[in-house]
């Protein structure tokens, strides 16, 4: 026997269906589009090496890459590797030929020395930053300068400077500051990745999407003259304790009084915590008439 044709109240909810799904298709696949296309480009701006300095045979090649950015000691990490090159180095340029040392900015705690013959090694140096702030995160930017300057045997000799960042909450830009074959000189400027960003505008959205829920719920309950509703009150609590776990989870351990929190944090949980109490004291009102209600 044929099946039944489709009738007509089935073939509309199939329709309605359909017309749910299809833009909830496109939403992700447009979503998934936009992320892969900003991890792209956010990975390929960590892979860039920037260069300046000299381009001559015999020079020391400088390979500063930041490995982490400390915002709240105002310092970076940056480690670097010096690599001789052309007549000031032996061969494979694992050892200068004379002692090399390698003098820095001021921005830079340290100077740098490796006696001839001796295998170079890698050295990590902290860099002071300038201006910015970290209670401005996650909007908080900061500034330095890197620089190096090679002398080898007690004579001056060129150096090529070759910077990268493998700091992934950090987004860094360097702009060469000097032509001259005897320095190279970087002016870095650092500001949030954007995936950091991202993830800490979304937090700020969701703690007030989470406090805006409560307070509709409270004005249900209290308009409505409830009583004491433990589901509802166990629920605020929750979210009230859940948001504090949820800020925390913020990517480089922002201080509390940052702007993550004077934005959205203290205020959602300010609204949260008088929303249970509103409940809890006319939930206990609402009780207690009705409890003198039945006594009458």
């Amino acid at each position: 026997m044929a099946p039944p044709p489709d009738t007509p109240p089935r073939r509309r909810a199939r329709s309605s269906l359909l017309t749910v799904l299809i833009p909830i298709a496109l939403l992700i696949v447009v979503a998934v589009g936009v992320g892969s296309w900003l991890q792209f480009s956010e990975r390929q701006a960590g892979d860039t090496v920037h260069t300046t300095g000299s381009t001559a045979p015999d020079r020391v090649d400088v390979a500063a890459t930041v490995q982490r950015v400390d915002a709240a000691g105002r310092e970076l990490t940056l480690r670097v590797r010096v690599v001789p090159r052309g007549n000031l180095g032996e061969e494979e340029s694992t050892a200068p030929v004379a002692d090399l040392s390698l003098q820095t900015s001021s921005a830079t705690l340290s100077d740098l020395a490796f006696k001839a013959h001796e295998r170079l090694t890698t050295r990590d140096v902290q860099v002071a930053l300038t201006g910015g702030s970290i209670g401005d995160y996650p909007f908080d930017t900061y500034e330095t300068e890197i620089e190096f300057r090679a002398v080898s045997g007690g004579r001056p000799v060129p150096v090529r400077l070759l910077f990268s960042n493998n700091d992934t909450l950090f987004a860094v830009s360097a702009d060469p500051l000097s032509s001259s074959r005897e320095e190279a000189v970087f002016g870095l400027s650092l500001v949030r990745s954007g995936s950091l960003l991202v993830f800490a505008v979304f937090m700020m959205m969701v703690m007030w999407a989470l406090a805006a829920s409560v307070l509709i719920g409270t004005w249900y309950l209290v308009s409505r003259g409830e009583g004491v509703v433990w589901p509802a009150l166990g629920w605020m609590a929750a979210t009230l304790f859940a948001l504090s776990a949820f800020r925390n989870t913020a990517p480089g351990t922002p201080p509390i009084g940052c702007v993550l929190d004077w934005f959205a944090f203290l205020w959602a949980e300010t609204v949260i915590a008088l929303c249970l109490i509103a409940v809890v004291i006319t939930g206990v009102r609402s009780a207690l008439r009705a409890d003198e209600d039945g006594t009458v």
